[in-house]
């Protein structure tokens, strides 16, 4: 056990896939795995662990923002020995050709966190992606007609702006999306020397205002969940091999 899991040693799979919102783990865990079994209840975190295709893969959920989000990650890297870890969460779009509804793969992702500031000082880190995920989350969707984008996205500390037009800058240097975890996750999956990618679902849009609804976001967007768990299949193969 951990600070905050209290699943047992061997309960959490290598491939973990982390949903912001517990409830939407509960919701993957009993819409995609077989024989899903709850590893986690602490602070209402849930966590589960079943098989999808024949392969034992996880899910957790870590909350909102950087902050939280990176206890968790580094807790199952650190307690539990997972080497595949794949955020699927929700975004605002910064770009008038990037619709709600469709996935953003974050090959990078920025932040106005000062998160990377305490470790480099100066010096600038820029959070990527597993390349060889990146590729496998995006041929999987290519392949299944999803509306598709590759590129930067945001990952802020802050929902709520004080001026909501603060977000055009990121957007003018060509940044898809803003969410609030991508950044953590990969910094700490370079650190420890793990996979980490970020499959997003747009959910709101900060130039046309169109939005979904709470119900939709923590009960829909399959189509995520499901590129991100076969683009995870033979990764834990791989690392065994490996």
């Amino acid at each position: 056990m951990s600070l905050h899991l209290n699943a047992q040693p061997g309960q959490i799979a290598e491939t973990v896939l982390l949903p912001g919102d517990p409830l939407r783990a509960q919701h993957i865990a009993e819409t995609f795995f077989e024989n899903p079994v709850q590893h986690n209840t602490v602070r209402g975190m849930l966590g589960y662990t079943g098989t999808y295709k024949g392969q034992r893969v996880s899910v957790q959920g870590t909350g909102m923002g950087i902050a939280s989000s990176m206890i968790y990650v580094h807790e199952l890297i650190t307690g539990y020995g997972c080497k595949n870890l794949i955020r699927v969460g929700t975004a605002g779009s910064y770009q008038p050709h990037v619709h709600v509804r469709d996935l953003v793969l974050a090959q990078a992702a920025c932040t106005d966190s000062n998160i990377n500031n305490i470790r480099f000082g100066a010096k600038n880190f820029a959070p990527i992606a597993d390349f060889s995920l990146l590729l496998r989350a995006y041929q999987i969707a290519q392949e299944r007609g999803f509306a598709t984008h590759v590129g930067n996205i945001m990952s802020s500390d802050t929902f709520y702006q004080d001026e909501f037009q603060q977000f055009q800058q990121w957007a003018d240097f060509g940044v898809l999306a803003v969410e609030m975890e991508a950044a953590g996750l990969y910094t700490l999956a370079a650190k420890h020397g793990v996979r980490a990618l970020t499959i997003l679902t747009i959910s709101d849009h900060l130039i046309t205002h169109e939005e979904t609804t709470a119900d939709e976001r923590q009960l829909t967007f399959n189509g995520m969940i499901e590129v991100a768990l076969d683009a995870a299949l033979g990764l834990e193969t791989e690392s065994q091999q490996g």
